[in-house]
This record gives structure tokens, C-alpha cells and sequence, in this order.
């Protein structure tokens, strides 16, 4: 892969990210608006992480496995926004008490990851983008390791901007949006949930 493929490749995957937020994304600013950007990170390494896992699986040609269960794919998205939404409703109407730091940790990371394997496009996306900017006489795990690292990182980086941005305007808003943090944060996860289930198999459809 050359460096002119590769710098192809950066423009192509931060053109994509030119759109307004995903379900994922929505996730990570709901809860950064919640604990705090630190306190929702395990949110966005559940994100990533199950986005490394699609990029290996698509990179390593099992996308094919994807389009052959489609029906099951379908049913894990349905899954996933049932989820999203148990979690914002439980979240609107909860109380005050915070949870222990450990399960919240745990409950975070399953909401980021869960929210992002969730969607059945993922495998597909990767498996049409990566290709483009393969050279298949060159090593191909080397060459997928730092086409997915570089998406992560665009991932990640957009993810810390609206989350510190959320956090900034919870905090400009004051009080009163703290008292209303929990019914904030639950409203944004049910719409992500909403978002998730517009998701599908068909390629021309953004991933996030």
C-alpha cells in the first residue's frame, strides 16, 4: 500500500464521518453528558472494540457468512434496539442512587459494544471500503491492522469531540439540566434506538 492509497483512504473515511450522529455516537454524547466524558469511555471502547471485530471479519472475507444469515443479522439489530431502549427507559426512570463503579463500568462497555455489533451493515461497509485500498502483492494482515487502526482512531477522536462537547453544554446549562440528566440521557439512548432500527443489509446505506 502506498502512501498516496493510504492518504486516499484517511479522505475517504473523514468524508464519511460528514453526516449527523448515529446511533453510537448518540450513545457516547448520552452518556458523557451523564458521567462525564472519563466516565463514558467504556462506552466508546465498546464501540471500537466491536467495530475491530467487524474489521476483521470483513477484512478477512467473511462478510460472504453476513449476507448468507442475513435473518439472523436482522434479528441481532432488533436485539440491540430492544436493548437501547429497556436501557433509556430504565435510565428516564430511574433514581439518583449511583451504581457501583465497577458494574457501571461493565454496563457501559455492553451498551457501546452491543449498540455497534448491533448494526447489521457494519461487515458489509467494511468488506466494500477495505478492498479499495488494498494491494494484494503486499502482506494483508499488516495492510488490514492499519486500515482498521486508522479508522478507529477517526472513530475514536470524533467520538472524545461530541462527548467533550456535550459535557461542555450539560455543564453551560447548569443545575437544572442536572436534574433532568437522567431523562436527557434516556431520551438520546431511545433515539438511537430509533436510528438503529432504520439499519439494514443494503450497501448503500452509511454505517453509523
Amino acid at each position: 500500500m502506498t502512501l498516496s492509497t493510504y492518504l486516499a483512504y484517511l479522505a475517504t473515511v473523514l468524508v464519511f464521518f460528514v453526516h449527523p450522529p448515529g446511533p453510537s455516537q448518540l450513545l457516547f454524547m448520552a452518556n458523557s453528558m451523564r458521567h462525564g466524558v472519563r466516565g463514558a469511555l467504556p462506552t466508546m471502547v465498546g464501540d471500537l472494540s466491536a467495530n475491530s471485530v467487524q474489521i476483521i471479519v470483513a477484512g478477512f472475507g467473511l462478510a460472504s457468512l453476513v449476507a448468507l444469515s442475513a435473518e439472523f443479522f436482522v434479528a441481532v439489530k432488533w436485539a440491540g434496539v430492544l436493548y437501547l431502549v429497556w436501557v433509556g427507559v430504565r435510565t428516564i426512570v430511574s433514581s439518583s442512587r449511583p451504581a457501583a463503579a465497577a458494574q457501571k463500568r461493565g454496563a457501559l462497555f455492553r451498551q457501546g459494544f452491543i449498540t455497534s455489533a448491533a448494526n447489521p451493515h457494519a461487515v458489509i461497509f467494511f468488506a466494500a471500503l477495505l478492498p479499495q485500498f488494498i494491494d494484494t502483492s503486499q502482506p494483508l494482515t499488516l495492510q488490514i491492522a492499519i486500515l482498521g487502526a486508522t479508522y478507529i482512531a477517526i472513530d475514536g477522536t470524533i467520538l472524545l469531540v461530541m462527548g467533550f462537547t456535550s459535557q461542555r453544554l450539560f455543564a453551560l446549562l447548569g443545575s437544572a439540566a442536572h436534574r433532568w440528566a437522567n431523562g436527557i440521557s434516556g431520551v438520546l439512548m431511545i433515539g438511537a434506538a430509533i436510528l438503529l432500527s432504520f439499519k439494514d443489509l443494503t450497501p448503500a446505506e452509511a454505517r453509523r
